[in-house]
């Protein structure tokens, strides 16, 4: 009997360290798409005889499909398990990216955005959901850290697939094709996602009462956590988006240089997600989220003063660096919001919030730049994060959600 039951222990291990490579395996898959458009669009365009701007259609639908899945991943969750729901989720992304290296018009490989946006808010949110309830917020950090990986990847694939085979198609074809194995495998280890899907991290052995959508969307903490997300989000995508603008065209240093400050914000910001994995077993995630985003802020004034150049690199780092833990922390910290029979809905419905404010706040900086000059980035950027700690710190206040 004792060796029958180490031998059970044994494969519970093997199988939860199977399934947490497995899941982090997914989450580079989801970056690796991102990479993927910067580098060929060039390329893109020209075979499709499309304008520089046709881009935004793309990016449009692909966010309309995401934001729609995201939205509804806690109900699906509880209808089909979040198992089934990442064999579709993947099966729909590896269409939808497939698809684009058949399709013989611009306008089709738009409508297949459809697809592959809703595959990846399926897979983002219904992962994130999974992770913030059965593992660690330090195992939270490296999922997303493991995304910066994929998304580090995706322009590597792409220009290989150009330098080798002058070819786009090649580097959609190979990363949809990850994304048909990756529903392959889930499809095999179905069983162990089902097992495992109604459980708890505290209480592992107790299934959690599941919510509809409409129940959760009636809670008032919900909607302030949405509203956390739609800030960071813009936060960081405003950043991104916007710093190497501010300082090639706003403040002329040389465009190399400039690459080098983009570069080190992504750099720290990966590494950053790597390091926080390890922090969290000393500090508290809620304390380590609020730390971060008062640092941000501070590097942000900093960057807005424009003292010198080097300056203004250490600034940008900094930036990146303290932003890292802030999105998985937040992650992690929905079931002590809202609750644990709500994080599931409330999860996805983050993420569509997170994708909406990447969108309408760094759109809102660019017209704000249009009329007042670049300079209102850190501006904005600073004003972002100060709405951000504001909603942290009333959830502080408040405590606890009840279950």
């Amino acid at each position: 009997m004792p060796q029958t039951q180490h031998s059970i222990s044994k494969s519970s291990v093997n199988s939860r360290a199977g399934l947490i490579l497995l899941i982090f395996v997914a989450f580079i898959a989801l970056g690796m798409p991102d990479g993927l458009l910067g580098v060929g669009w060039p390329s893109i365009r020209a075979s499709f005889n499309v304008p520089i701007d046709a881009l935004g259609a793309l990016l449009f639908v692909s966010m309309i499909g995401y934001l729609t899945s995201s939205f509804l991943s806690g109900e699906l969750t509880r209808r089909w398990g979040v198992g089934r729901l990442l064999i579709v989720s993947c099966t729909l992304t590896g269409f939808g990216l497939i698809g684009y290296t058949f399709v013989p018009q611009w306008w089709m490989m738009v409508a297949l955005g459809l697809a592959a946006g809703m595959g990846a808010g399926g897979i983002d949110s219904s992962l994130n959901a999974y992770v913030a309830r059965h593992y660690s917020a330090g195992l939270m950090q490296w999922l997303h850290a493991s995304y910066g990986v994929g998304i580090t990847a995706g322009p590597l694939i792409m220009t290989a697939a150009l330098t080798n085979f002058q070819n786009w198609r090649l580097g959609y074809l190979l990363v949809g094709a990850v994304q048909i194995v990756l529903a392959i495998t889930f499809w095999i280890t179905l069983p162990i996602w089902q097992q495992n899907n109604n459980a708890s991290a505290e209480s592992p052995a107790e299934p959690l009462k599941e919510v509809n959508l409409g129940q959760t969307l009636k809670r008032r903490r919900v909607w302030l956590s949405m509203l956390l997300f739609f800030f960071y989000v813009g936060s960081e995508v405003t950043m991104g988006t916007w710093v190497y603008s501010l300082l090639t065209e706003g403040r002329g240093i040389d465009p190399q240089l400039a690459g080098y400050f983009a570069g080190s914000y992504w750099f720290t910001f990966t590494i950053g997600r790597i390091l926080a994995g390890l922090v969290t077993r000393k500090i508290n995630i809620q304390s380590l989220v609020k730390i971060c985003i008062i640092a941000a802020i501070l590097a942000g004034v900093i960057l807005g003063l424009n003292l010198s150049t080097w300056v203004n690199l250490a600034a940008v780092a900094v930036i990146g660096f303290a932003f890292a833990p802030v999105f998985p922390g937040l992650m992690s910290g929905t079931p002590l919001r809202v609750g644990q029979q709500h994080s599931n809905n409330t999860i996805g419905m983050q993420a569509a919030a997170g994708a909406l404010g990447g969108t309408a706040l760094t759109s809102l900086v660019g017209v704000l730049a249009r009329v007042y000059g670049l300079e209102v980035v850190p501006s904005a950027m600073v004003a972002f994060l100060a709405c951000l700690l504001a909603g942290y710190i009333i959830f502080e206040r408040k405590g606890a959600a009840a279950g």
